[in-house]
């Protein structure tokens, strides 16, 4: 026996070539590969049913997007309104105590405007003065601002008109005293000015 027909002892025997693919097949294959998916087919005209359909649901669509337009505003404005409340809360908060506050500003006041019989009296003065001094700070910290009335223009939204005096001094229906104070809260009306208003003097006879 010959070297040439021996296969070595341990080598795995050789395995048969797989057989190639036809070529019309890997043409086949290479090509589908290739080509792109053939689109949908779209009708150039469509039928009254269904051009009446498609406007009936555009106009649902822009029925559905006014609507949420709106709600989305309707929020929007809740948010503001709500914020708005909530900082008018805050800042009016001590409004009913600042009310209240307001006579004991006024006697204060109406202790000070007394004459006094001698030293003691003016001693005491002092001291209602430095108390009254501190309130107004209080109250101005707090937003309190007094309404300025005299000589002014009467205006029914800041003042109450208590009497008529006639005057040669004073324009016809300008403030010719005034009886009390008023008062805003950050620019809110807490009380009216109470004031007598000027009228002509009567034609002498």
């Amino acid at each position: 026996m010959s070297t040439s027909d021996t296969t070595p002892v341990g080598s795995a025997p050789a395995s048969p070539a797989e057989p190639a693919a036809p070529p019309a097949r890997a043409a086949e294959a290479t090509a589908a590969k290739a080509e792109p998916a053939e689109p949908l087919a779209i009708p150039q005209t469509l039928t009254p049913e269904q051009a009446e359909a498609l406007t009936t649901k555009a106009a649902k669509a822009d029925e559905y997007w006014d609507r949420y337009v709106r709600s989305v505003a309707e929020l929007d404005n809740y948010r503001k309104r709500a914020a708005r409340e909530r900082a008018e809360a805050v800042q009016y908060a001590n409004e009913g105590l600042i009310r209240k506050l307001l006579p004991v500003l006024d006697n204060f006041e109406a202790a000070l405007a007394a004459a006094g019989p001698d030293a003691h009296f003016e001693n005491f003065k002092t001291g209602v003065a430095m108390i009254h001094s501190q309130l107004r700070q209080a109250l101005a910290e707090a937003g309190v601002e007094e309404i300025s009335a005299g000589g002014q223009a009467f205006d029914p939204n800041l003042h109450e008109a208590v009497a008529q005096n006639e005057s040669a001094e004073v324009p016809e229906g300008h403030v010719l005293q005034q009886v009390r104070k008023g008062y805003r809260l950050h620019g809110r009306l807490l009380r009216p000015a109470s004031v007598v208003v000027a009228r002509p003097r009567s034609p002498s006879t």
